[in-house]
């Protein structure tokens, strides 16, 4: 794992963040709004730990899927708003960056293994990463197995293809299909307008050589978006008219064994797991581009921001509580365990987590890694939200394929200029 955090750290966008200490007061609390809610349960514990060993009181609040943005900015302003808070990148720090404190002279800096997971800007620093990630296909190798494969027959995506296709046409024989249901609903559609909408906007950012935040983009790759789509929803446990279906839960198909492949990430580890561990691998997402030493899409999106208004003894709470979460044995072993986390500090516990080891073996091949262009998407939850309807407009039979290049292309531009007003 070490290896793979030395090479891992060289791959991932380097921006930057704030500092600030104040006052020590026994009567200031930590109020953490929380990003993840797949680990809303291992923080609201682990809050309960800090409070019972420091009298500390600790706050968490976790946003529903795909609101962060609306709930920090309903909260922000408050009396008792959040002092520890999220910022997705330099996207992110653009919005947030009066409310970051700098934290460039702080223990929880100070513990990074590399300035590579610090969200910077000159000698500032104003945001933490605190999780390395990595999505693709996760596969049920047992399955894969009972339809004649194995998971290295499987290099491109015109072989994922022959593949998932043939498996359709012995659906009923096997007794599984191909892959999991492309939910389009809230709890869902991120892993497709966000993660799946990364492989066209990764491979054009490469092409055009795009370092920073783009007015525009071109959808150069959006055939191959287009055909990777058309492959999920026309292989898969459901239908394609029913993908906004609020009771979708792919999850639950693929741990009922009910597919072979489902799209997530490193997160979904303790989600799945029960499958055996024997029968879990975890491919890159092929799109038909650049197939040759693909690796799966890895990075960051994750940046641990504390709120410059907050008071002084706020502000050294929430610093206290940081520093806590990251070296000793109860918050390093819930980072690693129980909210499987590749971390990137000091004291971090290896991950006993399968998916997160695949993702260390294809950065110790030599494979690249498809990082996350996504985190530069303007006006974010506008955009996807936008990208969603047509792309359930289009698999419903409702609409064009040429609504969702708009919605992608067109949709950008509009966002990127309503970020600026």
């Amino acid at each position: 794992m070490k290896k793979f955090l030395s090479v891992a750290l060289s791959i991932v966008l380097t921006v930057g963040l704030l500092s600030g200490c104040g006052a020590k007061d026994d009567t200031a609390s930590v109020y953490y709004l929380n990003f993840k809610p797949e680990q809303d349960a291992a923080w609201q514990e682990l809050a309960k730990e800090y409070t019972a060993e420091t009298g500390v009181d600790v706050k968490v609040v976790t946003a529903a899927e795909g609101t962060y943005e609306q709930t920090l900015t309903a909260e922000i302003d408050k009396d008792n708003a959040p002092t520890l808070f999220q910022v997705n990148g330099i996207v992110g720090l653009e919005s947030w960056k009066d409310y970051c404190m700098d934290l460039s002279d702080t223990d929880v800096y100070k513990e990074l293994t590399s300035d590579d997971f610090a969200l910077k800007q000159d000698d500032a620093v104003y945001g933490i990463g605190y999780v390395y990630e990595a999505f693709g296909l996760i596969t049920n190798k047992k399955l894969l197995k009972e339809a004649g494969y194995s998971i290295e027959d499987i290099t491109s995506f015109e072989k994922l293809k022959e593949i998932a296709e043939d498996i359709t046409s012995r659906k009923d024989e096997l007794g599984f299909s191909a892959f999991t249901s492309s939910g389009l609903a809230s709890s869902s559609s991120w892993r497709f307008a966000g993660h799946l909408a990364n492989m066209p906007l990764f491979y054009e950012f490469q092409k055009d050589n795009i370092k920073t935040q783009p007015e525009k983009i071109k959808g150069t790759y959006l055939d191959n978006f287009k055909n990777i789509w058309d492959l999920y929803i026309n292989n898969a446990t459901i239908s394609p008219e029913t993908l906004t279906n609020e009771q979708n839960d792919a999850a639950a198909e693929f741990k009922a064994e009910k597919a072979v492949f489902y799209q997530n990430g490193t997160w979904e580890y303790s989600n799945i797991k029960e499958i055996g561990e024997e029968n879990i691998g975890f491919l890159p997402i092929y799109i038909g581009v650049d197939e040759e030493k693909q690796g799966l899409c890895s990075g960051t999106e994750n940046y641990w921001a504390v709120n410059s208004k907050a008071s002084d003894a706020e502000k050294q709470a929430t610093l206290d509580f940081l520093k806590w979460v990251v070296t000793s044995e109860k918050g390093t072993t819930a980072l690693a365990e129980k909210m499987g986390f590749v971390s990137p500090f000091k004291s971090a516990k290896s991950v006993d987590n399968t998916l997160a080891k695949i993702m260390s073996d294809y950065v110790d091949k030599g494979n690249y890694s498809v990082t996350w262009a996504f985190s530069s998407t303007p006006n974010v939850d506008t955009w996807r939200a936008n990208l969603v309807d047509a792309l359930a407009a289009y698999s419903a039979g409702k609409g064009d394929w040429k609504a969702v290049e708009k919605a992608f292309v067109d949709g950008w531009a509009e966002q990127y200029t309503a970020s600026k007003q």
